[in-house]
């Protein structure tokens, strides 16, 4: 998993210089094909990256996103006109079951289909119209995370390709992944604090709403820790009542929109003696927070996601070995979760 989350940097910029050249051709194709609706279906870490997708796509394109609901098609056999939508499977191995049987039926019912993998031989490129790769090489870990983040740039690549607006510069992006793994014994020594976590809360907002469902979802495979995902908005909704003294709540929080909210739900959480851990690069989320990481300042809310969720793969890793737990080998699980 550390081996992985390392190569990260690497993963990204070899997949940029790769699909670029595609990713131009088929916005074109879509922009024309006059698409208004995005379907985005996956499931585990890809679901997490297309709730990250629906927040891009939306604010970049404005074109409205839905995250599907595979069992509509694989249980209860819906039938959906979809002649003017982009359907998108996201699978890291293309192998799942219930993510294939969604874009098959959706080419029926007259979308256009579009797969995210790692696995060019994989069953997800044959029931696609269209294939984009991550170009990781093979994710050994039970754990996801080069992959993880290789579906959030190709959001980015397809926000790119399907907007008539300015694009996004993606050119910084190797460079704050790499930034981001400088901070690797920094977060161990802080992982080392939290040994005996059994439960938490983890909190992030817009951009970064689905790294906190990915962050959570980290510290319950590798980790054991039950972990509860909200955004700092909706935790204030009822769940702040299960936060009692030390109770840990992790919160990513960049600098931009979502700060006002982020600093409210800090300071009620000091109110209540929470344990407060920040991956951020502004200096008021930090002060108000019972310890942080800091990332560098120039990152954007908008380019934060990919290196914000790598300090938190890196404490999902260093706590695991904190518990003598092996991260790569967590129980009743394996890499590929088959489900219909």
């Amino acid at each position: 998993m550390l081996r992985e989350i390392r190569q990260q940097p690497d993963v990204i910029e070899k997949t940029i210089r790769a699909e670029s050249t595609k990713l131009r051709k088929l916005g074109k194709f879509l922009r024309d094909r006059d698409v208004d609706l995005i379907v985005l279906a996956a499931r585990g870490s890809s679901d997490n990256a297309a709730i990250f997708g629906r927040y891009l796509l939306e604010i970049a394109c404005g074109i409205p996103v839905s995250l599907c609901a595979p069992s509509v098609y694989t249980l209860y056999k819906a039938k959906l006109d979809l002649k003017r939508a982009l359907v998108i499977g996201i699978s890291q191995s293309g192998e799942g079951t219930d993510v294939n049987t969604v874009l098959e039926q959706a080419r029926k019912y007259g979308a256009f289909t579009l797969g995210i993998t790692n696995s060019s031989r994989s069953p997800i490129t044959k029931v696609s119209d269209e294939t984009l790769l991550i170009h990781a090489g093979k994710e050994r870990s039970v754990a996801a995370t080069k992959t993880y983040t290789g579906q959030l740039l190709h959001f980015y690549l397809l926000a790119n390709s399907l907007t008539t607006k300015a694009k996004i510069n993606l050119e910084k992006l190797p460079e704050y992944a790499s930034s981001a793994l400088e901070l690797e014994s920094e977060v161990s020594e802080i992982a080392a604090r939290y040994t005996f976590m059994e439960n938490c809360v983890v909190v992030g907002r817009g951009f970064n709403y689905g790294n906190s469902f990915e962050l959570a979802l980290k510290l319950m495979e590798t980790c054991y820790v039950v972990a509860e995902r909200f955004s700092t908005a909706d935790f204030q909704h009822g769940p702040l009542a299960v936060v009692e003294r030390r109770f840990p709540v992790i919160h990513i929080g960049p600098r931009g929109a979502p700060k006002r909210t982020d600093l409210e739900l800090l300071r009620r959480l000091k109110e209540l003696n929470a344990d407060c851990f920040s991956i951020t690069n502004d200096r008021s989320i930090a002060r108000a927070s019972s310890r942080s990481v800091m990332l560098p300042a120039g990152i954007s809310e908008l380019l934060s996601p990919i290196p914000f969720i790598i300090p938190g793969q890196l404490f999902a890793a260093h706590l695991s070995a904190a518990k003598a737990l092996d991260p790569d080998a967590p129980r009743s699980l394996s890499k590929i979760t088959q489900t219909v």
